[in-house]
């Protein structure tokens, strides 16, 4: 008999838990549609590549950072990964009082407000049960849809990244900020 982990989070219409192998052709889908992955890499991966980039997925959190499988109540079916993650310094390190926000949803999944609902149940983790100073999270340029979920979110841009390939936005949320939003 297959064990599922009990759900670390919860919003109205998601649950958030560790991943588990049986994750893996869905989150596979994901990392091989060129739609998904236009703002995050800039190109699908192959399948091997994708496996590759899922088995980290399967260690336990650190600290209760973690990107963790969000599975849609009513079907029961995974439709991404969200959470938050070790925010990192220049000199590679952890930033204590720091993490990273990150939301990836499969296409069919976009535009019904779920990445809205996952950013507030994981930022409000992160505050109020991790005792965060600062969230902060990086969006392509040119990624509109995630930029307006970031700024209902309350976050505000700190500073734009100019690359050769590709540029970022990067956003960061103080608590003092969230608690007065």
């Amino acid at each position: 008999m297959k064990t599922t982990p009990e759900p670390v989070l919860e919003t109205d219409r998601l649950w958030f838990r560790r991943h588990t192998a049986d994750d893996i052709e869905f989150y596979c889908a994901m990392e091989m549609d060129a739609d998904v992955r236009r703002y995050t890499g800039g190109r699908p991966r192959t399948r091997e590549e994708a496996e590759q980039r899922f088995m980290p997925f399967l260690a336990p959190p650190v600290n209760g950072l973690s990107m963790w499988a969000a599975i849609l109540k009513n079907e029961n079916l995974y439709v991404g990964r969200c959470g938050i993650y070790p925010h990192f310094g220049y000199d590679d390190q952890p930033i204590p009082g720091e993490a990273a926000l990150g939301i990836y949803l499969a296409k069919d999944y976009w535009g019904r407000g779920l990445a809205t609902e996952a950013g507030r149940e994981f930022i409000s983790y992160g505050f109020n049960q991790l005792g965060l100073s600062k969230i902060v999270t990086a969006i392509q340029v040119g990624n509109d849809a995630s930029v307006r979920v970031i700024e209902k979110l309350g976050f505000t841009m700190d500073w734009t990244e100019e690359g050769n390939l590709r540029s970022f936005y990067h956003f960061v949320l103080e608590k003092a900020r969230y608690d007065s939003f």
